[in-house]
């Protein structure tokens, strides 16, 4: 008998790739992001690499500030990462910072709600690093974003050269030559 093409047919689910949930219309990637202060505050730097595992390609970034904080380098990362993407895209963002990977996923909600204040001890004060907060935000917005945490300098290859970047970046911001660790030098 043949196929009748006015009978609605049933949506069949497509599997995602690889066990991610993601739209199989968005190419994906993943972000590995680190941050690094000489001082909190001194100089700082940031560094990330981007990932497309399907091509094998990857870049990275860095940068950095002559005075600055841990978590504003950490949030610079994640920003200057993102923003390097050209379409949107289904990200994972891979960091050791539990204050970007929680506040992006969990407060900014409320933040956001709230007029961008927390609540602190009984009354209302200003997210601090507002203004990165919300660049965070509007990146956010452009892609489908999820956060994964790792333990920082704990041996993942990627998070350790986004370390090298930081660092190498907060020295320079600081005026000192960085040195690259040499393997033999570490045992």
């Amino acid at each position: 008998m043949p196929a009748d093409d006015s009978a609605p047919q049933p949506e069949m689910p497509t599997p995602p790739a690889s066990g991610n949930s993601r739209p199989a219309s968005l190419p994906f990637v993943q972000l590995f992001t680190d941050g690094a202060c000489r001082g909190n505050p001194g100089p700082g730097g940031w560094g990330y690499i981007l990932r497309h595992p399907q091509s094998g390609k990857e870049i990275e970034g860095s940068g950095g500030k002559p005075h600055t904080t841990n978590n504003q380098m950490e949030l610079s990362a994640v920003i200057q990462g993102l923003a390097a993407l050209k379409r949107r895209t289904s990200v994972e963002v891979i960091t050791d910072s539990s204050y970007v990977a929680e506040g992006s996923s969990q407060w900014m909600p409320g933040w956001k709600k709230n007029g961008w204040r927390r609540r602190e001890k009984g009354s209302w004060k200003p997210v601090k690093n507002c203004e990165l907060w919300q660049e965070l935000d509007a990146l956010l917005s452009k892609h489908e974003v999820r956060f994964t945490w790792i333990r920082g300098h704990a041996g993942h290859p990627e998070n350790e050269r986004c370390d090298e970047l930081a660092v190498a970046a907060a020295m320079a911001c600081a005026g000192q030559p960085y040195d690259e660790p040499d393997d033999e030098d570490d045992l």
